[in-house]
């Protein structure tokens, strides 16, 4: 990891020196391109974002459950509308849920998270967690964004309950057929 970290910051310097050696060009429409770097697709590169408190914030969504994320250093204290994890999600399926980024970016225990959580129902909420604390960790060190991304929780997941229609049951049930 300490070398992703050297490489990365090798890089912006790379890129810093390169900027500084590029002469000035006369059209300010065309910005000025290594040739080296055109066939290469390099993949892009993700800055930091933090507020002055050094928190990361996040917004995860899983069906109709949104949740705001506040990622800071810490013991691994997680707060849900000011509830203790345990508390709000009783269930332990939900709170591994909720804990899987850190075990799939090797950070268990080193991060407080602070969220408040509405909409929805309660596997919806912890899928909402789930996602906004990865999308957090991914703001506050983008080296975790790519575990983060291949374990697929860094991408919304788009179901949702499809709506009643008018002459059925449910969504997509009929009532009960009768002969006479």
């Amino acid at each position: 990891m300490a070398e992703e970290i050297k490489s990365l910051e090798g890089l912006k310097d790379a890129v810093a020196a390169n900027a500084a050696a590029a002469p000035a060009s006369t059209d300010a429409a065309a910005p000025a391109v290594d040739p080296s770097l055109a066939n290469n697709e390099a993949a892009p590169v993700y800055e930091q974002k933090r507020d002055e408190l050094g928190r990361s914030y996040a917004t995860g969504k899983r069906k109709d459950a949104i949740a705001r994320v506040w990622v800071k250093p810490g013991t691994g204290k997680i707060t849900v509308n000011g509830r203790e994890v345990e508390k709000y999600f009783a269930r332990p399926v939900l709170r591994m849920v909720i804990n899987q980024p850190f075990t799939v970016a090797n950070v268990a225990g080193q991060f407080d998270v602070m969220c408040t959580v509405k909409g929805g129902g309660l596997s919806g909420q912890a899928g909402a967690v789930r996602h906004g604390i990865s999308k957090a960790l991914a703001h506050y060190d983008p080296v975790m964004r790519p575990a983060l991304k291949k374990a697929g929780f860094i991408t919304r997941d788009p179901r949702v309950v499809e709506r009643k229609k008018y002459g059925k049951a449910k969504a997509r049930r009929s009532f009960q057929f009768s002969k006479r």
